[in-house]
This record gives C-alpha cells, sequence and structure tokens, in this order.
C-alpha cells in the first residue's frame, strides 16, 4: 500500500475512533474543570493589556461557579449567541427553502447556463447555494452532473466541479448568510473575554467571502476543463448505470415555477427598498450619527440578521403564492416548524458548546492562555501573514477529523481569537482564516459527512466509481484551493485589505474605560463575567502585563 493510502487509512481509523462533537465537548468540559482547579491552586493570573483588569484562574467547582453552572444553565444556552441568531434566520429561510424557492432558482440558474461558460456558472451558483443548506448537497451536485451531460460533457465532470464549489468553496458566497452568522456569532463572545465592548456583525466577512468566490472560481474552472475531464475520457453510460435519460432534473421550469420566481424577485426588490428607505429616513435607526468615521452604518450591518430572515419569509412566501405550493398561511407557519425541528441536532450540540465556552469564561483560563500565549508568540516576532497561515493549516487538520465548522470553532475561538487581538489580529481576520482552512479540505476526506452521498450521486452515472476514484478526482481541488487559501489570507493580511464595512485586519484596543464598558446596545453578547479589579502596576509585570504562570 502507498504511502498516500496508509496515511489515509490513519485519517479514517482515528476519525471513526472519535466520539460524538457532543461528548467531545464533555471530555472538554472534564478536562477544563481539572485545569481550573490546578490553575486556581498555582495560582495562574494575567492582567488584560486592553482593560487593564487583572485576570486570575478561578476553580470551577467554587460555590459561585457551581452556582453559575447549576442554577444559570437555562441562561447560558439562552445567552450562547449563535443559537439566537441561527434560529432567527431559519424561520425564513425554511420557508424559502420548503416553498421550493431555493431549488427552482437553482435549477434555473444551471439550465439555463451557456454551453461555453457552464462550469463557472456551476461553481457561482454552488457557493450562493450555501444559503439554501442541505438542499446545496442534494439539488446542485447531482443536477451539475444531469446538466454537463445534457450539455455532451462527462457528467462526472460536472459532479466534481459541483463537489468543489458546494463543499470546497464552503467560505465563499456573494451575500452574507446563516452560515456568517452562526461562525462570527462564535467569534463575538470570544473577542469580548479580552474586550468586553467588542461587537461583531454579520457583514463581518462580506468582502473576503466574495474574495473566495472570484478567486475558487477560476482555479475549479481550469481543473475541471483541463484537469478533471480530459482525464475522464469521453462518457459513455457503463453497463448497469443508473443514469436517466429523462430526469425531472432536466425538466424546464414551469410557468407555474417561473411566476413564482417572478414573485420572489419582486418580494426581495420590495424589501431592499424597504432597507435602503429606513436608512436614508431623517433619524435613522440604522445609522449612528454620533459614532466615529467608519461605524456611522453599524447598526445598519447589525440589522442584516433581521433582513434575510424577513426576506428569505416574504420572497419564500411569494414564491409559493405565485407557484402555487403555498395555499394559506398555516403552510408557511407549518415550514417553519419543519425548518426548526431539523435544528434539533444542532440545538443539542449548542447545549454542550454554550457551556464550555461560558466555563471558559468564568474560569479565566481562555484570557490568561491568551494573554501568555500573545507575549510569547510575540517574542518570536512571526509575522501576522505566518501566523494567520498557522490558523488555516490547524483548521485544515482539524476539518479532517471533526465535521462540524460551529463544533470545532466553538472549541477553537475562545483561545485564538483573544490570542490574536492581543497581536493586533482583528476577530473577523482570524475568522476568516479559519474558514478557509474549515473549508478546503471537505472535499478530500471521506470522514466528511456528505462524502457516501456524493458517491452515491457518482455511481448512478458509473457504478465501477469508487472511493478512491472520488477522492482522486477531488484531489487536484484540494491541494489548489489550499495553496490559494493560503496565499489569499497571507495578501489579505499584507495588504490590509477590508473584510467587510467598517471592518479591517488589525485590532486596536479602545481606551480602557471605553473597554471596561458593557457591550453596546444591539450586539450579541456571550456569556460573561464582570472584570475583576485592575491591580496595581507592579515592576514585575511584562509588556503585556502578564504575570508568571504558576
Amino acid at each position: 500500500m502507498s504511502l498516500a493510502g496508509r496515511a489515509l487509512n490513519a485519517v479514517e481509523r482515528i476519525g471513526n475512533r472519535l466520539p460524538d462533537p457532543v461528548f467531545l465537548f464533555l471530555w472538554l468540559i472534564a478536562g477544563l474543570i481539572a485545569l481550573s482547579l490546578v490553575g486556581a491552586g498555582l495560582g495562574w493570573s494575567a492582567v488584560n493589556p486592553v482593560t487593564g483588569d487583572r485576570l486570575v484562574a478561578q476553580s470551577l467547582l467554587s460555590s459561585e461557579n457551581l452556582e453559575r453552572l447549576i442554577i444559570g444553565m437555562p441562561r447560558t444556552l439562552a445567552d450562547f449567541p449563535p443559537l439566537a441568531i441561527v434560529v432567527t434566520i431559519i424561520y425564513g429561510a425554511s420557508v424559502a427553502e420548503r416553498t421550493g424557492l431555493f431549488t427552482t432558482a437553482i435549477r434555473g440558474a444551471l439550465l439555463n447556463a451557456p454551453k461555453a461558460l457552464l462550469t463557472p456558472i456551476v461553481v457561482i451558483v454552488g457557493m450562493m447555494s450555501h444559503h439554501a443548506s442541505d438542499a446545496s448537497y442534494v439539488v446542485v451536485i447531482p443536477l451539475a452532473a444531469v446538466i454537463f451531460a445534457a450539455a455532451g460533457r462527462h457528467p462526472l465532470a460536472g459532479l466534481a466541479a459541483g463537489f468543489a464549489a458546494v463543499s470546497g468553496g464552503y467560505a465563499g458566497n456573494l451575500f452574507p448568510g446563516s452560515q456568517d452568522a452562526l461562525i462570527l456569532g462564535i467569534t463575538e463572545p470570544a473577542a469580548r473575554l479580552i474586550d468586553p465592548s467588542y461587537s461583531v456583525n454579520i457583514a463581518g466577512n462580506w468582502f473576503f467571502i466574495i474574495g473566495v468566490v472570484l478567486i475558487f472560481t477560476p482555479i475549479v474552472w481550469f481543473i475541471t476543463d483541463r484537469v478533471i475531464e480530459p482525464r475522464l475520457g469521453r462518457w459513455t453510460p457503463a453497463s448497469g448505470s443508473q443514469a436517466p435519460a429523462s430526469d425531472s432534473e432536466k425538466a424546464p421550469l414551469t410557468p407555474e415555477q417561473k411566476k413564482g420566481l417572478a414573485w420572489a424577485g419582486l418580494a426581495i426588490l420590495g424589501m431592499i427598498a424597504l432597507w435602503t428607505t429606513l436608512t436614508l429616513i431623517p433619524g435613522s435607526p440604522f445609522v449612528d450619527a454620533e459614532a466615529e468615521p467608519g461605524q456611522t452604518f453599524n447598526p445598519l450591518y447589525r440589522s442584516l440578521i433581521a433582513f434575510f430572515a424577513v426576506t428569505f419569509f416574504v420572497a419564500g412566501g411569494a414564491y409559493g403564492a405565485g407557484a402555487g405550493t403555498v395555499k394559506s398561511h398555516r403552510d408557511m407557519v407549518r415550514m417553519m416548524g419543519e425548518g426548526i425541528s431539523q435544528l434539533a441536532p444542532y440545538i443539542v450540540l449548542a447545549f454542550f458548546a454554550a457551556h464550555f465556552v461560558a466555563m471558559i469564561n468564568w474560569s479565566g483560563l481562555g484570557p490568561i492562555l491568551a494573554v501568555n500565549a500573545a507575549d510569547a508568540l510575540e517574542d518570536i516576532a512571526l509575522p501576522a501573514p505566518l501566523l494567520l497561515i498557522v490558523v488555516v493549516l490547524v483548521s485544515c487538520v482539524f476539518d479532517l477529523f471533526i465535521g462540524s465548522a460551529s463544533a470545532k470553532w466553538s472549541a477553537l475561538a475562545p483561545i485564538v481569537v483573544p490570542m490574536f487581538m492581543l497581536l493586533g489580529i482583528s476577530p473577523e481576520m482570524t475568522t476568516a482564516a479559519y474558514r478557509m482552512g474549515d473549508s478546503v479540505t471537505n472535499i478530500a476526506t471521506p470522514l466528511m459527512s456528505y462524502f457516501p452521498l456524493i458517491l452515491t450521486f457518482a455511481q448512478r452515472w458509473d457504478p465501477r466509481f469508487g472511493l478512491g476514484s472520488l477522492m482522486a478526482t477531488m484531489l487536484p481541488y484540494a491541494g489548489a484551493f489550499l495553496a490559494a487559501g493560503l496565499l489569499m489570507v497571507a495578501a489579505w493580511v499584507a495588504l490590509d485589505l477590508p473584510l467587510g464595512p467598517g471592518v479591517g485586519v488589525h485590532y486596536e484596543p479602545p481606551p480602557p474605560a471605553v473597554a471596561a464598558q458593557e457591550p453596546i446596545s444591539g450586539g450579541v453578547a456571550g456569556p460573561h463575567s464582570p472584570p475583576q479589579p485592575a491591580a496595581a502596576p507592579t515592576a514585575s509585570a511584562g509588556k503585556r502585563g502578564c504575570s508568571s504562570v504558576g
């Protein structure tokens, strides 16, 4: 067996032995409790250089923390920012999905794609389809194969391009959506471990995710047309192939579906007009006239969660009314309930993730570790692009074993976000680097939850197409994505490009008096405890205010 084969087998064995993410968080919580006992006993501490507050390790078995854990358990879950954000958006997105808006829009875009531009259109639609959640896997990927076959091209090349866009390009999109709300919602409470006044909005990575689309699209186009399709050769249906000649996926849109899309388009334009009007009227709640330059429209950015939720709801209802998939308002209520029911696994995970994040805060270990690690990294004097490349690579490795992006980020964010803030890197930039690493290796590991499904889609066209065939097909994309992702993150930092409206690469701490304030109104506050009183400066304090650990 080759070295690559043995490596993949080792990854598969290790991944299969890992517990479910829920129990992974339970083990992390148990380890955190033990570490808090050690830290409290040895007097671990540090001084937050942003607020000037002394951070002291606290035992999680102290009476105060046990009271927080047991009595405040419902509040801890309710205060977990991603949960409320995701549920809010799902209320609207579930209507848009179940009325058929997302699926029909995706089919319409692909069915009408010019043959010469088929590959890039598949890629862009695939990345945009992330708003449709799981529908992106079960609609875009098999439909791409069907469209390629109808155009006289190899269907497995279309499947590969769709898979690369939907899964490998998971960090890319043209507009923020539920994934941005989820990941950046985890970032905010992590940032507030160092700066309690810090606020993150759903548009914090907007320009970066557009950059992913612009960079990854030509990569997939080139690899699909110049590498994968020539390697696959001319397609002829194999004996036993289940590839349907008159698949319903190839059928043109019905008049009802076209009418629904037209109504949905008008509804979206109406929502944009409404939000624009609310922004431009005197005394707009979306404009903070007293804010510093560059922060004036922060309320507008924070309103985007509501905007997307309401827009999905209104557009989905309009499509359903036009296409006939909604007969009454009760249908829309039922669809919202069905969408929330599909969140059940995430809600279970969120309970344990929320307590892990909260307990890191209560113990003080997260910020203490971040302060001391940042001091050590500053002494090494690594350039910022190289530091963020490390984040991308660590995220890639974790992605081989743990599929859930939110689970990984819930565990990593309370350490890496504060640490990089102390090194002058914004929470949004650290989040962007994590998302890049979480995205690029999805298509290269058979441990990814949708990998068996994609293999099933492939075997509809070629029953002999096995696991190794799929991995060999996708590895060129994964390698190119990783190289491009590393270069993109490094260049973004080196050129100091904006990540979103009013959001940059670098972090400048506010004056201590501002940083010590409670979170601003409208933010999504995570579980936090009041800062300890600042200690009087001592001669032994380091340049970051870190006291010795131990």
